[in-house]
């Protein structure tokens, strides 16, 4: 028998829920990720419940034990429970009559296998009672140990109920796998093409989640061997990620962002229309692109040390090491002050001539390596004056 240890259970608000939706003799256990990263030892965000209560059921429960609800998904089975300020997701054992894609005919069920045969994969159909006994239905547990990634039951079926589910496997592959299921993998490059009926906002939420992991190289590197990266990133190359990841642990780029980065050399051109990035994550993309054209210390002057830095780790995954020193002289760079204004070029100089005056001294200042001083940047932004 597996049994958990984990701290989570010591919980008081998670031990409040659990024990008010099981005083009528309901089964109630903790499902999927929080089960699967305590077995890991991984850390544990989110804990969510599995019940053999009606979601009815499950609101009278918790508010007969003192405890406030939010019918957040109820149609699809789902109430929040509040406890201590914060909010445990339980759902109610389901089991598929007909399935339509991501739309499907449930019923309620009683039977923790039929839960277990509706969720993705065997490592995420694990449960555990409140005092932490493991129970696995659909054979997670070896998977889990061998770091398999194996899709519940036939794994066509589990794509075509969601073809998002392909992304995810990637996903879950790069944070808790060794070993991807071949049949998995074959089912994925077949039924790629259903990624096209996913939007772009849903694709772009694993790809951050995906690029997040520690070294999600190998299952990007199976991403693009499957036909699945191209469809998802036209025009992505992922052949020096994995380099990329070896220069992040040489370098320590952990105070960075972690996923602009991978997303800036995987695909440098396509990704925010793509993945429909926000307004400031394309903007990131693009000063990242615009900083891999500059000298680093003139990128660090220009957008800031932080873009800058990024593309120094990402010139280095292209096979050009960065310099010695190469992090004082991104500080120098993002140190450096262009001495004049607008104000010391007046009234001499007004309208177009005052901002081409001001463009043509920073031009030098910064071809002389922020060393030019004020004075000297006076005569330049002047000169064509002079002429005249």
């Amino acid at each position: 028998m597996t049994r958990l240890t984990a701290p989570f259970l010591d919980d008081p608000a998670l031990k409040q829920v659990l024990a008010a939706l099981s005083a009528k003799g309901a089964q109630v256990l903790i499902v999927g990720g929080a089960v699967r990263n305590a077995l890991l030892g991984e850390p544990v965000a989110d804990v969510d419940i599995s019940t053999s209560a009606r979601p009815d059921e499950t609101i009278r429960l918790a508010e007969a034990g003192g405890l406030r609800t939010v019918p957040t998904g109820i149609e699809h089975g789902t109430v929040t429970v509040i406890a201590d300020g914060r909010g445990f997701e339980v759902t109610s054992f389901r089991r598929d009559v007909e399935t339509f894609g991501r739309r499907a005919v449930v019923a309620y069920s009683d039977r923790i296998e039929d839960d277990a045969h509706r969720r993705d994969f065997t490592m995420n159909a694990l449960y555990a009672t409140a005092s932490g006994q493991v129970l696995d239905p659909v054979g997670g547990l070896p998977d889990l140990a061998a770091r398999r990634l194996r899709f519940v039951g036939d794994p066509h079926a589990r794509i075509a109920e969601d073809y998002l589910r392909i992304l995810r496997f990637f996903r879950l592959l790069a944070w808790y796998g060794r070993e991807a299921d071949l049949t998995a993998l074959a089912a994925c490059r077949e039924l790629r093409g259903g990624l096209s009926s996913i939007s772009k906002e849903r694709i772009g939420h694993e790809i951050r989640k995906l690029l997040n992991a520690p070294d999600p190289s190998r299952a990007v590197a199976l991403m693009a061997e499957s036909g699945v990266l191209p469809l998802v990133l036209p025009g992505a190359d992922a052949s020096d990620l994995a380099e990329l990841i070896e220069i992040e642990q040489e370098y320590g780029a952990g105070a960075l962002p972690v996923w602009p980065r991978r997303l800036a050399l995987l695909a440098p051109q396509h990704a925010a229309e793509a993945l429909r990035l926000s307004r400031d994550e394309t903007r990131a993309q693009d000063h990242i692109a615009q900083a891999l054209t500059l000298p680093a210390p003139v990128a660090a002057y220009r957008l800031g040390r932080a873009f800058a830095a990024q593309s120094v780790l990402i010139r280095a995954a292209h096979g050009v090491k960065p310099a010695f020193g190469w992090c004082h002289e991104l500080a120098r760079g993002a140190a450096a002050k262009f001495p004049l204004t607008a104000r010391d070029l007046m009234p001499a100089l007004s309208g177009p001539a005052l901002g081409e005056a001001l463009h043509r001294a920073e031009a030098a200042f910064v071809e002389s390596d922020f060393t030019l001083p004020r004075d000297a940047l006076l005569r330049i932004a002047l000169q064509q004056e002079a002429k005249a």
